[in-house]
């Protein structure tokens, strides 16, 4: 009895310290990335990075085209990506997904939450950019939201499941019908979550390069024409750092920072909203 104790035991404190041993490599080497990161590319933030567009080799400039394109695409992408997911998720959630359809759509989502971004991104190029013979802002965002949109249904559908089944029946006891309850009800009580939602989907995307690589391309120029190729944060960086120019190089740390700081940002608000939420 006490040989059997001791094993379960020492197989207990295996385990935490395997899992202790695994949590302390796991920050080390995000510490390590984060102050790389801090120290390469706070060298290079300075007015011009947010005041002019991207250089030629051997010039000043910055990367205030880049910083367009991508809040430019972004933002259609969300536009996108909350209309569909929003409906997409309220589907599921309230109406049909204890179907054999909503399992269907449930799965294929969760499928198109773990595609790789290259794989959007050429499906995209064979459906927008292809056929219309020229690389576009609205492929860009159209990708984009392809990312984005199962991020808010699956985060949609979940928030809407916590709902207290007894706000539903309150409203459909005045009488109101089901879609109003929803909208009017529903909806405002999980505000806070579809916010959290759209943000995390914002975070996702804010920083992929290879589905715009395959379709909005790049742009060293400023430009506001989203039937264009346009420039992106992302794609700027891809170009940059792979230069043999130390300028170009420096860009390149600058914007990654940049979008490190904003997708921590998204974070830390996401955090701090869900805890709101949860103390509410």
């Amino acid at each position: 009895m006490l040989g059997r104790d001791f094993l379960r035991n020492l197989v207990n404190r295996l385990f935490i310290t395997a899992c202790l041993l695994a949590t302390v490599a796991a920050i080390t080497a995000l510490v390590f990335i984060l102050w790389s990161l801090v120290v390469q590319g706070i060298g290079g933030i300075d007015l011009d990075v947010f005041t002019k567009d991207t250089p030629p080799p051997g010039s000043e400039g910055g990367l205030l085209n880049a910083m367009v394109g991508s809040l430019m695409m972004c933002a259609m992408a969300m536009a996108i990506a909350i209309i569909v997911g929003i409906l997409a998720g309220t589907w599921l959630a309230e109406y049909g997904g204890h179907t054999r359809y909503g399992a269907v759509v449930r799965f294929l989502n969760d499928v198109l939450l773990s595609a790789p971004s290259i794989l959007v991104g050429l499906f995209v190029y064979e459906l927008l950019v292809r056929p219309f013979e020229g690389f576009s802002g609205y492929a860009g965002a159209v990708a984009l939201a392809f990312l984005a949109t199962p991020i808010v249904t699956r985060t949609t559908e979940d928030i809407l499941n916590l709902q207290s089944h007894a706000l539903r029946e309150a409203g459909i006891a005045l009488g109101t019908p089901k879609w109003l309850v929803t909208r009017k009800i529903i909806w405002r009580a999980a505000g806070a979550g579809l916010l959290t939602g759209g943000l995390l989907g914002f975070a996702r995307i804010s920083g992929e390069t290879a589905p715009l690589l395959f379709t909005a391309l790049n742009n060293q120029f400023f430009s506001a024409d989203m039937t264009k190729p346009m420039a992106s944060l992302p794609a700027v960086i891809f170009q940059f750092a792979l230069s043999a120019y130390d300028d170009w190089r420096r860009l390149a740390w600058a914007g990654a920072l940049i979008i490190a700081v904003v997708v921590l940002s998204i974070n830390i608000i996401v955090r701090f909203i869900a805890r709101e939420k949860k103390h509410a």
